[in-house]
C-alpha cells in the first residue's frame, strides 16, 4: 500500500498525471477502483487522468449517465460512477462484458460487493485537514506493477 499527501487540487492532479504515465500501452481489462466519501476526489482524479491521457474535450460526471466511454485512439477508457446501482445484476444491464475491451476507472465500487476480487488497483480517497490523502493499493501482481512505476514526489509518498 502507498500512502499520499494530497493537500491541494495540484497534488491530486499530479497523482493523476503520474498514474496515467505509468499505465501500460494496452490497457484492455483493465481495472481501477476509486473509492472515497462524497466530494473526497475521485471524479477530479478521473478527470485529470483522462486529460493526461489526452482526451481533450468536457469530462461530464458519469452519475447519471453511469459510464462516460472515451476513444484515445490507441486506449479506450470508461469512467463509470456506480453511486446509482443498488444490484450487481444491473451490471449485465449496462452491459459489462462488453467494457473489458478498455481501462475501467469505476467510482463507488463499494456499491457492487465482489467487485474489488476483479480490478487491479484501489486507490481510497479520504480528506485530511484541509486538503485529502490517498492509499494506493494494488490488488493483481500488474497492479502492483503498475504503482511499483509510479513517479510521485517523494515528500508527498510513502510505500
Amino acid at each position: 500500500m502507498h500512502r499520499l499527501s494530497l493537500p491541494e487540487l495540484h497534488a491530486t492532479e499530479a497523482l493523476a498525471a503520474g498514474l496515467a504515465r505509468a499505465l501500460p500501452e494496452d490497457v484492455a481489462g483493465w481495472m481501477i477502483l476509486l473509492q472515497g466519501d462524497l466530494g473526497s476526489g475521485k471524479s477530479t482524479l478521473a478527470r485529470a487522468m483522462l486529460r493526461e491521457l489526452g482526451h481533450k474535450g468536457a469530462v461530464p460526471s458519469p452519475t447519471y449517465t453511469l459510464i462516460e466511454p472515451y476513444d484515445l485512439g490507441k486506449s479506450l477508457i470508461y469512467h463509470i460512477d456506480l453511486y446509482r446501482i443498488s444490484d450487481a445484476e444491473e451490471l449485465d444491464y449496462l452491459g459489462w462484458s462488453d467494457l473489458e475491451d478498455g481501462l475501467r476507472l469505476i467510482e463507488w465500487p463499494e456499491r457492487v460487493p465482489g467487485l474489488q476480487n476483479q480490478a487491479d488497483v484501489l486507490i481510497q480517497l479520504r480528506y485530511e485537514g484541509d486538503g485529502r490523502a490517498a492509499e494506493l493499493t494494488g490488488l493483481t501482481s500488474r497492479g502492483e506493477k503498475y504503482l511499483a512505476r509510479l513517479a510521485l514526489p517523494e515528500a508527498s509518498y510513502s510505500p
